[in-house]
């Protein structure tokens, strides 16, 4: 069974903290860490688990508003500069009888904000017919741009081999 982590980042500190799962996942599956723009619009029969993550904009999941307001708050160019999560969800095609899923976010430490992409992607992915291996996560950082809080993406590496190890034993890259 192999593991697709797919997410959305404007300023890098969501890409971090995917990066950070599938490499914690890599330790009992083989992972991989696609950006939104580069995912598939449909899930392979390799693939038994997706993780799917974004920031957290105006309490869920990016829009295209929302985007346009991190472009101009950037001082440097965005990771994602197209469609987002919210998109890539709403066309993607999956065998979801067989295929788990995890989501999370990014969002502002403090205040602390009500609302949360990972719940609208877990929304998503349930409405897809997938089935959630563990409750939605949130990571955080400070301030819009970051950086993501001490500590955010070494939690983010135990979480997925948290994830990992719900999953039925496999050797990486053998098909479930």
């Amino acid at each position: 069974m192999d593991a697709l982590v797919v997410y959305e980042s404007m300023f890098g500190n969501t890409r971090r903290i995917a990066e950070a799962v599938a490499e914690g996942l890599s330790r009992r599956v083989r992972a991989e860490a696609v950006e939104v723009g580069s995912a598939p619009a449909q899930v392979g029969p390799d693939i038994g688990l997706i993780v799917v993550g974004g920031p957290t904009h105006a309490f869920s999941m990016s829009r295209t508003s929302t985007r346009r307001s991190a472009a101009q708050q950037a001082t440097g160019p965005l990771v994602s500069r197209g469609d987002g999560v919210r998109e890539w969800l709403a066309t993607l095609r999956t065998p979801a009888a067989r295929l788990g899923s995890a989501a999370f976010d990014t969002r502002i430490a403090k205040p602390r904000m009500p609302g949360s992409a990972a719940r609208g992607i877990a929304g998503r992915l349930r409405r897809l017919g997938v089935r959630a291996v563990g409750p939605a996560q949130s990571f955080l950082v400070i301030g819009t741009q970051g950086p993501l809080v001490d500590g955010e993406v070494e939690r983010a590496r135990q979480w997925g081999e948290r994830l990992a190890a719900s999953l039925p034993a496999t050797a990486p890259g053998e098909s479930a």
